[in-house]
C-alpha cells in the first residue's frame, strides 16, 4: 500500500480544484506490527524537502511529548505514521501551510487504515485528523473536542471494530500561545500519552 501512495500523482493528474503547485511527495509510514498510528495533517515544507515525516520543529515537540527519541520514533515497527494529507500542499498568501490536499483522504485513507488492524491507538493530531477518525465524537472547535479528551478515548476504546482515538492538538511552534492558554493539556493530557506511548511503543 505505502509504495502505491509514494507513486500517487492524483493531486496533478485528477485534482479537486487546482493541482498540487509543485512535484508531489507523498510522506506516509506503513506498518505491520505498530499499535500507535499518528495521524497529522500534512507535511510542510521542511518534510517535503526531507521525505521524513515530523521532521521539523513541530516533530521535536511532539517527540517530546511522546516522551520518545527519533530512534523509536522512526521505527516502522513501533510507529506508523499516515496524515491526511500526503504531499505537502503548498502556502497560503500569509505564509501558512493550505490544508491538506481534498483528493488524498477519499483516495486511499480507509484501505490504509484498514491493512493496519493491529493499531491500538490513533493519535487524531489537529481539525482534519479528527474528523476523519472521530466523526459525530468531535465538537464544534479543536480546542472543545481536545478538552473532551477523556470522554472521547474511553468511547473509542469501547466500540467495536476500530482503535482508540485521543485528540491532540497540532504540535506546531503556532500553537504555543494555545498551550499557555490551556494548560490543562500538559497537565492531564500528556501524562496519559506518555503511559499510552510506553504500553504501545517502549513495552
Amino acid at each position: 500500500m505505502a509504495a502505491r501512495i509514494r507513486a500517487c500523482r492524483i493531486c496533478l493528474e485528477r485534482p479537486a480544484g487546482r493541482p498540487l503547485p509543485h512535484e508531489p511527495r507523498p510522506v506516509v509510514v506503513e506498518s505491520a506490527t505498530a499499535r500507535l498510528l499518528i495521524a497529522g495533517q500534512a507535511p510542510g515544507t521542511r518534510v517535503h524537502a526531507s521525505g521524513i515525516p515530523f521532521n521539523d520543529p513541530s516533530g521535536d515537540r511532539l517527540r517530546d511529548w511522546m516522551g520518545i527519541g527519533r530512534d523509536t520514533f522512526y521505527d516502522p515497527a513501533r510507529v506508523a505514521i499516515a496524515p491526511m494529507g500526503f504531499c505537502f500542499p503548498g502556502l497560503d498568501a500569509k505564509g501558512g501551510d493550505l490544508p491538506p490536499r481534498k483528493e488524498c483522504a477519499p483516495a486511499w485513507r480507509s484501505a490504509l487504515i484498514g491493512s493496519m488492524d493491529q493499531v491500538d491507538l490513533v493519535l487524531a493530531i489537529g481539525l482534519y485528523a479528527q474528523k476523519w477518525h472521530l466523526g459525530d465524537l468531535r465538537k464544534a472547535t479543536l480546542t472543545e473536542t481536545v478538552a473532551d479528551w477523556q470522554r472521547i478515548l474511553d468511547a473509542t476504546r469501547n466500540r467495536p471494530g476500530g482503535p482508540a482515538v485521543l485528540a491532540m492538538p497540532h504540535p506546531s511552534w503556532r500553537n504555543t500561545a494555545w498551550l499557555k492558554r490551556n494548560p490543562w493539556f500538559e497537565r492531564d493530557l500528556l501524562p496519559v500519552l506518555r503511559s499510552e506511548v510506553r504500553r504501545l511503543v517502549i513495552g
